[in-house]
């Protein structure tokens, strides 16, 4: 299994979005090419902020990192989501954890045209902490977490695996 230092962004937002999600992926299960969903995202992503780089950390890569410290994470949805934020509040805090005080993050959600800009504060920090427990908590459970609602599931690139039993 996986250590502190290795929980990065994606197992952040499967943390919030789905923990059987998390729990599989942290095992290798990855059917997330075959997701339309997940390829729509990826196509979002690669047209709509040309001019940037992604920034890796190991563990977590980010969108981008402005020269103002900001962390801006382009999201393929139309509204922000608690994992959204989750995220990149972890990014902020890896960025802390190597010496680079970021500010803060910046959703872009190219769909609707919004920006959503969310400061890193010492609650953030200390929620980012708590998240990277969780996730180590959820991973190292002998069997996978119970399943959500299907309704919450649709468009999930793991939903036939685990609607299937």
């Amino acid at each position: 299994m996986i250590g502190a230092e290795d929980v990065g962004g994606v197992h952040v937002k499967y943390l919030y979005h789905c923990r059987r999600q998390l729990w599989l992926y942290a095992r290798g299960f990855r059917p997330e090419h075959l997701s339309a969903a997940v390829q729509l995202g990826e196509a979002v992503h690669e047209t709509s902020y040309t001019r940037t780089s992604p920034v890796d950390l190991g563990a977590a890569k980010l969108d981008h990192l402005d020269g103002a410290a900001w962390v801006h994470e382009v999201k393929s949805s139309s509204k922000p989501t608690k994992a959204d934020e989750a995220q990149a509040m972890h990014y902020c805090y890896r960025l802390h954890a190597v010496g680079i005080a970021a500010q803060g993050g910046i959703l872009h959600y190219p769909k609707t045209r919004r920006t959503r800009r969310l400061p890193y504060t010492a609650e953030a920090a200390k929620q980012a902490e708590t998240d990277i427990e969780e996730v180590l908590t959820v991973i190292s459970a002998d069997s996978s977490p119970p399943l959500l609602s299907r309704s919450a599931c649709r468009g999930c690139s793991f939903a036939d695996y685990c609607w299937n039993e």
